[in-house]
Parts: C-alpha cells; sequence; structure tokens
C-alpha cells in the first residue's frame, strides 16, 4: 500500500470545512450538523454517514439545527440500527483524531460493506477551544511541539470531566458529548488519542476478541512500535500486546496514576446502551523503548528514582511559578487557562511520586512497563514547564529565557533518552484508522 504524501495536522476549521465538502459530494449519504457550542462559543461538529437502511436528508443543516437528544431519523438516531461513534480531538494536544476521522468517514463513504445496517458519527473535535491553544500543526521537534504546548486541567477535558466533577458543573462539550451517545446508542464508541513519544496502544471497556492481531499486523507494516507496558493501563488485563481491558466497576487497577476514574468517564456512557468503547493511541515520535518485553532487573528500584527525579523537576518548575505568579494573569484569556493547566499537572505530580516511592512495579514489571512509566514522568514536569513558558514569553517576563533553556535541554534529552523518530502524519492516520476499522469488523463478528 502506498501512503499519502506526508502532511500537516489540519486545524478544526479545516476540517470542518473538508467533511463540509465532503457532505456536498455525496448529499444523499453524508450530512454535517452542528451538535453543540464550546465554552467560548466555538461549534461542535458532526460529521454522519448513514447506513444502507436509514432514511437519510443529506447535505448540511443549518447551524442550530440537529440537536442532539432529538433521534430523528436520517440524522444517526438509534432508530437507524448499529451506530458507531467516532470522537476526535478530546485531547488539545493530540491533534491526529481529526484527519483520522475524516479518513474513516472516507472509507465508509466508499464501501457499502461498512454501512451495512450501520451508521457512522464522526464528532471533527471534542474540545475547539483546546485546539485553539495548542498549535503545532507540523512540529519539526519534540522542542517545537511544546513551545505552543496545551493540554487543559482534568476538570476541562471533556471525556474525563464527569470524572471529577458533579453533574451540575460539566461543561458544555460533556454535555454534547453523552447527549450525542444517547441519541445514537453506538454499539462502538471509539476515542481518537495519540502520545507524544512511544508507542501504540488500545484500551477497551470491554475485550474484543481478535483485535490484537490485525493492530500488531497494522503497526509492523508501518512501523509503529506497539507499547506492551503503557503507563495508561497499568494492572489492567491484556489480551493481547497493546491491547488493555479496563478494570470493570469494583476491581482494582493497580498502578494507574491518575486522580480521574475511568470508569466515570464518557468512555463508559456507552454501556448504558450496551456499548464498547475503544481508546486508540498513536505515537507522533516512536520509541522502541516501550516495546521491549525483556523483564526489568529492577523496577521497584527504577521507579524511586523516576519518583526522585519527576519530584526535583516539578520543584523546579513551581519555584518559577512562585516567583513569577504575582506578575501573570489567571483572567486572561490565554494565560488563564495555561495557568490553571500549569497548576493542576503540578498539583498532579507529588501524589504520582509518592505512588512510585512506595515501589509500585509489579516484581515482573518489563523494560517496555519501565520505560512507558519514564516517559510519562518526564512529559508531565516538561509540559508545565512548557505552558508556564508560553506565558511568561508573552508577557516579557525576564524569567522566560532561563526556563526557555530548561525546556530546551528536557526536550533534548527526552528525545535522545527514547531514541525518537518521527512519525509522518499520513502515517499515524493510517495506522489509526485501520485500527478503528478492525476493532469494528472485531466487534461485530463477535456480536453480530
Amino acid at each position: 500500500m502506498t501512503l499519502l504524501r506526508d502532511m500537516r495536522y489540519p486545524t478544526p476549521d479545516e476540517l470542518t470545512l473538508a467533511a463540509g465538502a465532503l457532505a456536498d459530494r455525496h448529499p444523499s449519504l453524508v450530512r454535517l450538523r452542528r451538535t453543540g457550542t464550546s465554552r467560548g462559543g466555538r461549534p461542535l461538529w458532526l460529521l454522519s454517514v448513514r447506513s444502507s437502511t436509514a432514511r437519510h436528508s443529506g447535505g448540511r443543516s443549518a447551524p442550530g439545527q440537529g440537536a442532539p437528544g432529538q433521534g430523528v431519523p436520517g440524522r444517526g438516531s438509534a432508530a437507524d440500527g448499529r451506530n458507531v461513534l467516532v470522537v476526535a480531538g478530546a485531547h488539545a494536544n493530540e491533534p491526529v483524531g481529526g484527519p483520522t476521522a475524516l479518513s474513516v468517514a472516507r472509507r465508509v463513504v466508499a464501501d457499502p460493506a461498512l454501512r451495512d445496517g450501520c451508521g457512522w458519527h464522526f464528532l471533527l473535535c471534542a474540545d475547539p477551544d483546546g485546539a485553539a491553544l495548542h498549535r503545532t500543526p507540523h512540529p519539526h521537534s519534540i522542542l517545537d511541539y511544546h513551545r505552543n504546548f496545551f493540554r487543559p486541567p482534568g476538570p476541562e477535558q471533556p471525556e474525563w470531566a464527569p470524572s471529577l466533577l458533579p453533574p451540575d458543573r460539566l461543561p458544555p462539550e460533556t454535555l454534547a458529548l453523552t447527549a450525542l451517545i444517547d441519541e445514537l446508542r453506538p454499539v462502538l464508541q471509539v476515542s481518537l488519542h495519540a502520545t507524544d513519544l512511544g508507542g501504540s496502544w488500545v484500551q477497551l471497556t470491554r475485550d474484543i476478541p481478535g483485535l490484537a492481531e490485525p493492530f500488531a499486523k497494522s503497526a509492523a507494516e508501518l512501523r509503529i512500535p506497539v507499547e506492551t507496558g503503557a503507563s495508561d493501563a497499568a494492572g489492567w488485563p491484556s489480551p493481547g500486546p497493546g491491547i488493555f481491558v479496563m478494570p470493570a466497576p469494583g476491581e482494582g487497577a493497580a498502578g494507574v496514576f491518575h486522580p480521574e476514574d475511568t470508569r466515570l468517564s464518557t468512555w463508559y456512557h456507552a454501556h448504558v446502551y450496551d456499548g464498547t468503547t475503544a481508546i486508540v493511541e498513536v505515537p507522533m515520535w516512536a520509541s522502541d523503548l516501550v516495546d521491549d518485553p525483556a523483564p526489568h532487573p529492577d523496577p521497584r528500584s527504577a521507579l524511586r528514582m523516576l519518583a526522585r527525579r519527576l519530584t526535583a523537576d516539578a520543584e523546579q518548575v513551581a519555584r518559577v511559578l512562585a516567583g513569577t505568579r504575582p506578575d501573570l494573569s489567571y483572567e486572561d484569556p490565554v494565560s488563564g487557562p495555561l495557568l490553571r493547566a500549569v497548576d493542576w499537572t503540578l498539583a498532579l505530580i507529588p501524589r504520582v511520586a509518592a505512588e512510585w516511592s512506595g515501589g509500585a512495579a509489579p516484581p515482573d514489571a518489563s523494560a517496555a512497563y519501565i520505560g512507558s512509566i519514564d516517559a510519562f514522568a518526564r512529559r508531565l514536569a516538561l509540559r508545565a514547564a512548557a505552558m508556564l513558558l508560553r506565558v511568561l514569553h508573552a508577557a516579557g517576563h525576564p524569567a522566560a529565557p532561563a526556563l526557555d533553556r530548561l525546556v530546551t535541554v528536557w526536550c533534548e534529552a527526552f528525545a535522545a533518552r527514547f531514541q525518537a523518530r518521527w512519525v509522518p502524519v499520513a502515517t499515524q492516520v493510517e495506522h489509526q484508522s485501520r485500527t478503528v476499522l478492525a476493532t469494528y469488523e472485531r466487534l461485530l463478528a463477535v456480536s453480530p
């Protein structure tokens, strides 16, 4: 197969234009509609490809029409039969999901078999406000990627918010997403994610037998390492390399170092309708260190060392923040979100470090597992520093040059330690697209 030439990550507006063009070319098959509004007033767009058995009016809806929850036949309601919901852009710093969603939509349009009794729906960007703050359309290095880095704090992330906030405080992006799930009752929800450096893996809310084979085949063909010890899924059952099944409610999830309870996220909302969610991760920069199954000689000592380094790195960022905070504005529309994200990240780090200091690694942990933890530790402090640096640069603060040097050193060390190699955007999109389609086909094979 010949891949497309390398491309940059499109903006949400560019994705919407491309989706609208697809709807215009196939008016009897494809529809683009506004399905919600962000906190900042930006539209949330849903691209739908009708099933072969659904009634469909086609084309584009006027702004404000087709509100989620109406269940209008031909707009992807549950009455049309099976539905798949693909969510892109849930994390602002993971821009590959948008072009993947468009790629899968085009493949569904071209393949009637994929539309046999199934409607496909693509939320093109779940967090357009965040995407407007993270702008690295074609980063040339890990340092370049972090120059304009932004990732919102957990309560401001559409998928995570229900695990951290009471229902009456959920952001409109989360409400729009859960309303879509209520409307479509998807048999499968796929959330498209990415990691800055590492490998590819899939998290499932329920096991999908047979997925590991096509996933591994695609990764091997495209020279993308499989992250066999993903830190995000530490302690979870793994039916195959790079495939992780989230613990059922009431079961432990040892080694997961996040304050959020995954089972309260929008990923599990599909279970209300007996659906399954898959989270597909693909790397921007690949590293073979996260694909090494060999046993690590001393994982607990390694974790304690990583905890000490993470604590020291975070303290450097915290000192800069403490010295500059009186000069910074949390009310500014750009610096405010960045500073809230810095505070969130720095508050998370002591909890992570305490877990690692207690020797939380399983005694038979692999080199891949420790490699994934190492990458996670490096990116936490680095992200806080990079976002603070953006604020200081914008303010012309005299502390900016020293922090700039620190961010540069950390980025260069990150790339060198993991022998990072860029994965072309087209390759990222191809692997993620293949995995989405393989997930649907394997799910259909076990639950026709």
